[in-house]
């Protein structure tokens, strides 16, 4: 294992599924309303997809201009509570400028993508989401099955994590300023809360799910605070910076806007998500800011890994969320060369 320091072409909705009676019908804007600008060397669609758990998902199609024959694609998603429209988009449409077919959607139960209730997090069905998009980029008769791989970002990363560990298709992965939400949530921010404090948490989490039962609406956590407060963490502060201002912010971003189901939590406390880490064979990349918050949870995540085909890269002077949308901080050339080199 290495460490280092270091105008939409189309409107056309693709579904893979249309003779699936199933298929729950998805309202796809046909207006470029992404928060970073549409380039003019690939071609974008709208595309939808259907994951095993029956669940309709929405997806932005990237493709490069003047590709010929089969390509290697790269499924997209994260931050944890972003859509789309933000920094998985931006991340797509970028490889997609280097050459590969990529794929960037919202995880089931946001944005465009189908699932009621809506806003719900679900480590297993979040897993699933990315397996699902592999299963699509295999229906593409312009894509090599043998040549695909996955980047998550933020909460994203420990899910691309799992998902790796999990679907041997995947033949490369990246995560970049990755968060453990299985870590986070159960035992606070570095390790803070113990299991009495665990257990106080459950209660109170599911207290609420009581008081939803009885009322019938699901109560929601709330996303980035808005005004923020002076004496907020630095870190919350870079959040605000980026969903509650033009530099990020989306109308259907949850961070952006009334957050997650409240009780989202219990599902993540329970199910470690990085437990099989260590039985990733195929190659993945940690990428993560040297001035991150979040740079433990990366540092950790890629001690359990296992095999030279591993590698963590520490960005000097990067947060969490320079890593978003900072195309002069996100390493580019590396992800591109990373999957150069392992979808060969």
């Amino acid at each position: 294992m290495l460490v280092a320091v270091i105008t939409t072409q189309s409107a056309a909705t693709v579904n893979n599924q249309t003779n699936d009676n199933n298929t729950e019908q998805l309202e796809l804007t046909n207006q470029w309303d992404k928060v970073f600008p549409q380039s003019d060397r690939v071609y974008h669609t709208k595309v939808t997809f259907i994951n095993r758990y029956g669940i309709t998902l929405a997806a932005d199609m990237y493709i490069p201009k003047n590709a010929e024959g089969k390509l290697a694609a790269i499924a997209v998603s994260g931050p944890f509570g972003a859509v789309k429209e933000q920094v998985s988009g931006l991340y797509a449409q970028t490889m997609a400028e280097r050459g590969f077919i990529t794929l960037a959607f919202d995880p089931s139960y946001t944005g465009e993508s189908g699932g009621k209730p809506r806003y719900v997090a679900s480590p297993d069905i979040n897993t699933e989401d990315f397996s699902a998009a592999v299963d699509f980029l295999t229906t593409l008769h312009n894509v090599d099955i043998e040549r695909i791989g996955i980047i998550g970002i933020c909460g994203w990363g420990g899910l691309a994590i799992n998902a790796a560990a999990m679907d041997t298709r995947i033949k490369a992965s990246v995560a970049s300023t990755l968060y453990d939400m299985s870590r986070v949530i159960a035992n606070g921010y570095s390790d803070s809360m113990d299991a009495d404090a665990r257990y106080e948490l459950r209660v109170q989490l599911n207290t609420q799910r009581t008081i939803d039962a009885r009322s019938g609406t699901y109560a929601l956590a709330g996303g980035v605070v808005n005004p923020m407060p002076d004496d907020a963490p630095w870190f919350m502060k870079e959040y605000h910076n980026y969903y509650k201002t033009m530099r990020g912010y989306h109308e259907r971003s949850l961070n952006s806007n009334n957050g997650w189901h409240l009780t989202s939590s219990l599902f993540f406390i329970n199910m470690p998500q990085l437990s099989y880490a260590g039985e990733i064979r195929n190659a993945l990349l940690v990428v993560h800011g040297e001035k991150a918050h979040s740079r433990y949870l990366g540092e950790d995540a890629f001690k359990m890994l296992r095999g030279d085909n591993k590698e963590l890269i520490i960005i000097p002077g990067a947060s969490h969320v320079d890593l978003y949308d900072r195309t002069d901080i996100i390493p580019f050339d590396k992800l591109e060369s990373f999957f150069e080199m392992y979808l060969k």
